[in-house]
């Protein structure tokens, strides 16, 4: 059976003149390029971050990213591309996206409720994970207040950036995705919250490591919570995290 044609093909120059470029999105691009920078989370020009912005002529909204060959340490607001979400195309600036472009788009595409996409080569993941580690244990309430459901693990042999088809298989039961030999993933409704998923997640690698390391020096085995602890606090994430503001008359 034939194929319906593509009307664009990735990383195609195609300018949309109902599209400009909005700087303070841009401005909230780099500050977040660089808090992560700061934080020592970012290698080379690998990784990168995508931002959904809403817009009226297109369905799945447009997308802010950074160009291929640039790093999110050194990013400008001028670097930075527009581009649809189902196709690719490139609707404002005249550079390429990464390969890693292509997730970030088909994670926006089919979980409407993320406005934002973070992908890291995070080092104490990948080697924690290399060292014969199956997953990435609780330590702190933290975690699972945070990620609101559990991570999802893919084998090294699998490269979503690559390939995309396998993610609709399980994005929409998780907001972190594991990528063993890679990094990982972190999924949020706004910038902040994919920040802080990332930083909670980054932390929570490091107390696995610290646990197990001081454990092993003591003969003790370290503490974890159980799924069902975690399970309970994902439900209860924004109760927690994002009470509401509790309105009325004090009597």
């Amino acid at each position: 059976m034939d194929q319906p044609t593509r009307p664009y093909a990735v990383n195609e120059y195609a300018p949309d003149p109902d599209v400009t470029f909005d700087r303070s999105v841009g401005e909230t691009y780099v500050k977040y390029a660089r808090m992560m920078s700061a934080r020592g989370l970012v290698q080379s020009s690998l990784g990168g971050m995508a931002i959904r912005v809403a817009h009226p002529n297109h369905a799945h909204g447009i997308c802010y990213a950074k160009p291929q060959g640039v790093s999110l340490e050194e990013v400008e607001v001028e670097d930075l591309v527009i581009t649809d979400i189902p196709w690719g195309r490139v609707m404002h600036g005249t550079r390429a996206t990464t390969v890693g472009h292509q997730m970030n788009r088909e994670i926006l595409r089919l979980r409407p409720d993320v406005n934002c996409v973070i992908h890291l080569h995070h080092d104490e993941t990948i080697a924690f994970l290399a060292a014969g580690f199956e997953e990435i244990r609780s330590t702190s309430l933290t975690f699972s207040y945070l990620m609101q459901k559990p991570a999802h693990y893919l084998p090294a042999s699998l490269n979503v950036e690559e390939d995309v088809a396998p993610i609709r298989t399980f994005i929409q039961d998780t907001n972190c995705i594991i990528m063993r030999r890679h990094g990982f993933t972190v999924l949020g409704r706004t910038v902040s919250e994919a920040y802080h998923r990332t930083t909670v997640l980054c932390s929570e690698v490091k107390r696995n490591i610290i646990v197990e390391q001081l454990a092993a020096a003591h003969g003790r085995t370290g503490e974890y919570l159980s799924r069902e602890d975690m399970e309970w606090m994902f439900r209860r994430g924004d109760s927690v995290v994002y009470p509401e503001l509790m309105k009325g008359e004090r009597k």
